[in-house]
């Protein structure tokens, strides 16, 4: 038993104590290291590169070229004979480094506009309630003008007085309407 308690000291002093209010000690690499932002930037300007018809004329230039140069050119200036194998290697070479990089920049291209689509969504729902709010606002102020006095309102209602007046006047032109202090008994 005392043994085993000494055992359990030696181990506890030979491994260090982490300690969790200090970062961790950087640890040794052994791949290089690169930032994933410059490679995919570079992989997005190749990719567009390859979709480019200058892609297209320089390629088709330099297979034209390399046929012909193992076609007509003297037996000891030939480096690719007629299957071209050299040539299949370099073309299958580029094709297996083109797929992957335009694959990268899909995906680049997908998070951009996922990132987008949402910003823009977030935006159209600001714009649904502000609209709203406007709405509603138009709303109860066409509900307040309609319990307010408008001037053609205040005008008909002042003519509608004068018409009643005069034909008041009419049915009593001497003045007999008069109110006396005495009622009528």
């Amino acid at each position: 038993m005392a043994a085993e308690r000494t055992h359990d000291r030696e181990r506890e002093r030979s491994v260090p104590r982490i300690r969790l209010d200090l970062p961790r000690e950087r640890r040794t690499r052994l791949l290089p290291e690169y930032d994933p932002e410059a490679f995919g930037r570079l992989s997005e300007r190749i990719a567009r590169f390859l979709g480019t018809g200058r892609f297209l004329v320089w390629m088709t230039l330099t297979v034209v070229v390399w046929i012909g140069w193992n076609v007509f050119a003297p037996p000891s200036l030939r480096f690719d004979e007629y299957p071209f194998i050299f040539l299949t290697l370099a073309l299958s070479l580029q094709a297996s480094y083109a797929a992957p990089l335009i694959l990268l920049a899909q995906n680049r291209q997908d998070d951009r506009d996922r990132v987008n689509l949402e910003q823009d969504r977030k935006q159209n729902e600001r714009s649904i309630a502000d609209t709203e709010y406007l709405t509603r606002e138009i709303a109860a102020l066409r509900m307040g003008l309609g319990e307010v006095a408008t001037r053609d309102w205040i005008r008909s209602e002042l003519q509608d007085l004068i018409k009643e007046m005069e034909e008041r006047r009419d049915l009593f032109p001497s003045g007999e309407d008069r109110g006396s202090d005495v009622p009528d008994r």
